[in-house]
């Protein structure tokens, strides 16, 4: 190989480094608003280790009906603060956690593969949850969790990320980069995250195996997101057919729409539907 072709070589190398570097730490650690405090200073917490970092756990209420919340990339527990006030009237027990890299959690980065492990231990503490509301990359995250054992009454899937192939194709696509850097991406996240996982483009997916997710689903999605286009939401809801209720909001973006109000509201008007329907199974049963 000749000094120039090297150089290249190195090049690209370097730049693929740089590039796996971005996509798999979060950008920023996002902190606790001045709206938030009261409702994460009122919780109680305890500590998830998983791979060596620790994840942050929140609870509220008596642990009847517990209801799990999980924050998506770059964000928080403490993103559902409206939320989980608003569960807390309706007599509900929030569960939520800052995933490793992110909140209060210790360490740089995570996984699809550690937010399952988080949510599956959270799982076998508090039991069937009676939903799990979910945004963004937690969407990803939670679905994958519900097949490999987690159970739920009801999912509520917020600006959802649908697969991970998704969110490499977005990166890729908003960083510009070129084919052999998007395959190097690829082969990097793999080889050296997901190492083992075979088929994992397969199976990190909202739509595989959905058969197997029989329970109702509510979709909310914001035409205004600029990170997960709004189709996806659609994509999702007519993926799941009459047990998805497709919510399309403006405005809100893909951030900001967790707080809220009228997303608020449609969250705990599902859940609560679902707390009356099985009351009505149980009279029926009883009668």
């Amino acid at each position: 190989m000749d000094p120039a072709t090297a150089a290249v070589g190195t090049a690209l190398s370097d730049k693929g480094e740089e590039v796996f570097d971005l996509f798999r730490r979060p950008q920023g650690r996002s902190r606790v608003r001045p709206d938030e405090r009261a409702v994460v200073e009122s919780a109680q917490t305890s500590e998830l280790t998983v791979n060596g970092k620790v994840a942050v756990a929140y609870r509220w209420g008596s642990g009847e009906r517990p209801v799990l919340l999980v924050h998506g990339w770059e964000s928080r527990a403490s993103r559902y603060a409206k939320a989980i006030a608003r569960l807390l009237q309706l007599g509900c027990s929030p569960v939520a956690f800052d995933a490793p890299g992110h909140g209060e959690a210790t360490g740089d980065s995570t996984t699809l593969l550690e937010f399952c492990h988080i949510i599956t231990e959270l799982h076998r503490t508090y039991g069937k949850f009676e939903a799990v509301v979910a945004h963004s990359f937690g969407v990803t995250a939670t679905f994958f969790s519900l097949r490999q054992g987690v159970r739920a009454g009801r999912i509520v899937a917020i600006s959802s990320v649908p697969d991970f192939a998704y969110l490499v194709d977005s990166f890729s696509a908003g960083m510009g980069l070129e084919p052999h850097l998007k395959e190097e991406l690829r082969r990097r996240i793999e080889q050296d995250v997901y190492g083992g996982e075979a088929d994992m483009w397969t199976r990190f997916s909202v739509f595989h195996e959905s058969a197997s997710v029989q329970i109702p689903l509510l979709v909310i999605h914001d035409e205004d997101d600029g990170m997960v286009d709004a189709g996806q939401g659609k994509r999702i809801a007519e993926a799941f057919g009459d047990r998805a209720r497709l919510v399309t909001t403006r405005r809100f973006g893909h951030r900001r729409i967790l707080g809220a109000p009228q997303v608020v509201a449609e969250i705990g008007e599902f859940i609560t539907s679902g707390a009356v329907e099985s009351e009505r199974k149980a009279e029926v049963a009883a009668g």
